[in-house]
């Protein structure tokens, strides 16, 4: 016995850390790279693991763990800021797509309560792989990008009251002895619901704050999982979803000091029990009727990504999204999500819904997700650039000639500082930037700033550069730093260089230029913090100095060496071991200078 669960386990892990990395290199994300490890394991493809239904049944504790999850994360704070997008947005979206897919569900012959939960499921997108590709393209916080994932948490939300009625809804089960019993199944579960909120209310506070004083993180861990357990177990006794319970107790603890503790305990539990459920979906996914029913299958497909898609078109334009949005929404959201895998195995399970019919959705929502990322590619690369306003290039400004006697390129953050600087002082600078927004929007605090290409040779000379005596290159684009140096040094030879450099290869870059005045931008901001760390763990402030000023030296000796080896990477990466050899050597032979944090005096308290 112990033997074929340990050859189980094997078999999952192996095939999780084989498939799922693919999926995630390909952009299809992780549920698909459980269920299509499951499916290879399962009776359709290799039949590795027998009992795929046992299976299935252990590996829903993974939902109630991701329900607890979505419960802690779900604070009264975040809700009360996103209400309206949640709650309005999501709640017309949802109502659409239900409605269309549950009529659809009953025309093709279900009953009417069995129409209504496969319309809910189907119409559940996948959180994790929107949120997946919305982070890849760094889209999240755009308007799309922030409906998107208030439609996906209400849809979260949703799907726990209907999670919870599923056995309600299972009509033998319901009316078969008469309406007393009925009745004493809802007031049994009011009840267990009641007492769950309550007693968890009261409770659950001083039962972490117990586990927390005993300073153990196993018995910590241990009181997360008897919570989950517990209330899943409570709810499952009272004929309800083991799920709703997890997700009270979640929502009881989202405000608890303990919340980042509880979540970091409950991360590894969730996260493999719920690839587990995935696995063991894939495994019940009845892959065959692509080639039995192929034709009812892709056209099953084709029509949910078809029908949530308009639904939520018409969702985006209700809601007053205008097309370009409404569209992007649309494509992200129109494939079925794992959620609608839960539902409906959910309703399997209490005979709600036929175990075919059940496989057979659970292929076409698997299907539908995965055309999700080819979808959004193909809607990036075509669709969206229809909506792009093409703004004229606009025309490079005429600076006058004030006989300035410094000329700024650039003008961002570091440009900015300087000129502030010298405003105060009252010397004469001008500055020209090629990013045109920057420019117009500096230009609303009274700033001199032009628009233009500072490597230009007439503009530079429209700028005053011929009667100017420094030119200060603060541009933070490598290249056009030192496209505008070249044009400087051979036109303007007179002028003094200084200039901002990125890192230390942009550096040597200018120094082969013929730069000799630099700063690196980031050396003297982490050297000063770097001092105040060494303040923080004790160190005298004048001993803290003293490293500092024995580092930069150092630093800038070390950095002309490597310009000699410019080039060759071998040897720059030979001559830095060999300067941080040296530094070391260096601290350690000064008296003055504390090498380890066991030198340092202790505060007293």
């Amino acid at each position: 016995m112990a033997t074929d669960f340990l050859l189980n386990a094997v078999i999952f892990l192996a095939a999780a850390v084989l498939i799922v990395p693919v999926f995630k290199r390909l952009g299809l994300g992780e549920v698909l790279g459980y269920l299509a490890a499951g499916v290879v394991i399962g009776p359709s493809v290799l039949g590795l693991v027998a009992d795929a239904e046992a299976v299935l049944q252990f590996s829903q504790v993974g939902i109630v763990f991701l329900l607890f999850v979505i419960g802690l994360e779900l604070k009264p704070s975040r809700l009360k800021v996103m209400r309206k997008a949640v709650f309005g947005f999501g709640s017309l979206q949802v109502a659409v797509t239900t409605c269309l897919l549950s009529l659809a569900a009953w025309w093709l012959g279900l009953p009417p309560a069995a129409a209504l939960v496969v319309g809910f499921s189907m119409g559940l997108c996948s959180t994790p792989l929107v949120l997946q590709l919305l982070g890849e393209r760094k889209e999240l916080q755009t308007r799309h990008g922030r409906h998107a994932f208030a439609l996906l948490l209400f849809q979260d939300l949703a799907a726990i009251p209907v999670l919870a009625i599923i056995p309600i809804l299972a009509a033998d089960s319901l009316l078969a002895n008469g309406l007393i019993p009925l009745l004493t199944e809802l007031l049994i579960a009011a009840g267990a619901f009641a007492g769950l909120i309550v007693g968890g209310h009261y409770l659950l506070r001083p039962l972490f704050h117990y586990a927390a004083a005993t300073r153990s993180r196993e018995v910590f861990a241990g009181t997360v999982l008897l919570v989950v357990i517990g209330a899943a177990l409570l709810m499952e006794l009272a004929g309800l979803s083991m799920a709703l319970g997890a997700f009270i107790a979640g929502v009881l603890l989202a405000d608890s000091q303990y919340r980042h503790n509880i979540e970091a305990d409950i991360e590894p539990f969730r996260g493999l029990l719920l690839g587990l459920f995935f696995i063991a979906v894939g495994m019940m996914a009845q892959i065959g009727l692509l080639t039995e029913i192929p034709l009812t299958v892709i056209g099953l497909t084709l029509g949910l990504v078809g029908v949530k898609a308009l639904a939520m078109l018409v969702a985006a334009k209700l809601y007053r999204n205008n097309w370009k949005e409404a569209t992007n929404l649309a494509v992200l959201l129109s494939q079925g999500g794992e959620f609608g895998f839960v539902l409906l195995t959910a309703a399997a399970t209490t005979a709600l819904l036929d175990q075919g019919l059940v496989s057979l959705l659970i292929l076409v929502i698997s299907l539908s997700m995965a055309t999700t990322p080819l979808l959004f590619q193909l809607h990036v690369r075509g669709i969206r650039r229809l909506f792009v306003t093409r703004r004229p290039k606009p025309a490079f400004d005429s600076p006058t000639d004030e006989s300035p006697q410094i000329i700024i390129a650039g003008f961002g953050r570091f440009g900015q500082i300087m000129g502030r600087a010298l405003q105060g002082l009252k010397i004469p600078y001008t500055v020209l930037d090629i990013n045109a927004d920057q420019v117009e929007v500096v230009r609303r605090y009274g700033n001199k700033v032009y628009y233009g290409d500072a490597s230009r040779i007439d503009l530079l000379k429209a700028a005053g550069a011929q009667k100017a005596r420094v030119m200060v290159v603060a541009v933070g684009d490598t290249e056009a730093s030192m496209r505008i140096v070249e044009q400087v040094r051979r036109q303007f030879p007179h002028l003094k260089l200084y200039a901002r450099a990125r890192n230390r290869y942009h550096a040597h870059r200018l120094m082969r230029a013929g730069v000799t005045h630099i700063v690196r931008e980031l050396l003297p901001a982490s050297l000063e913090l770097t001092r105040d760390a060494l303040i923080g763990l004790g160190i005298p402030p004048q001993q803290a100095q003293h490293t500092i000023d024995t580092f930069r030296p150092h630093d800038e000796e070390a950095l002309m060496r490597q310009l000699a080896v410019f080039g060759n990477e071998k040897q720059q990466r030979q001559t830095i071991q060999d300067a941080a050899r040296e530094l070391e050597a260096l601290y350690e032979a000064d008296e003055d200078i504390a090498t380890r944090v066991e030198e340092v005096p202790r505060q007293p308290r």
